[in-house]
């Protein structure tokens, strides 16, 4: 089993797209088109590869939760990169800025930008396949 998609309900997809345009380079538009969500118009894409995407609704009401709060919803989500040092230098030069390093840990090193539609988002490098140190089980 693993996770196949996110839905994200954003005010601008085309800025959503750039930012994860620059993270995962490799990704590409799998499919878009117009629909109607209880009675309001709105743009949908689904970005990714074969196996897993983002899909990205415009026309959202309101900002994202404050992620310095304590609000229920969505605290962030995570990728595991092999290189995150390539990920970090692509969003740089796309414009965005590292929102916050992660814990110093041997096994492994993240990071946290957070997205044109206010989601934090993380990206983790593992330095060993050892479940438990990966997962500071020791």
């Amino acid at each position: 089993m693993y996770l196949e998609h996110v839905n994200l309900v954003v005010d601008d997809v085309e800025a959503m797209l750039h930012f994860y345009q620059a993270a995962f380079p490799h990704w590409r538009i799998r499919s878009k088109g117009q629909s109607n969500w209880h009675g309001k118009p709105r743009q949908w894409l689904h970005f990714g590869d074969d196996y897993q995407y983002l899909a990205l609704s415009d026309n959202g009401e309101q900002k994202n939760r404050d992620l310095s709060g304590h609000q229920v919803g969505l605290a962030h989500f995570a990728y595991v990169t092999q290189n995150i040092e390539a990920v970090t230098q692509r969003l740089e030069q796309a414009g965005y800025k590292v929102d916050k390093l992660g814990a110093d840990n041997p096994f492994r090193k993240n990071v946290y930008f957070v997205d044109p539609a206010g989601f934090e988002i993380e990206f983790v490098q593992y330095f060993s396949d050892i479940p438990a140190q990966r997962n500071n089980d020791l």
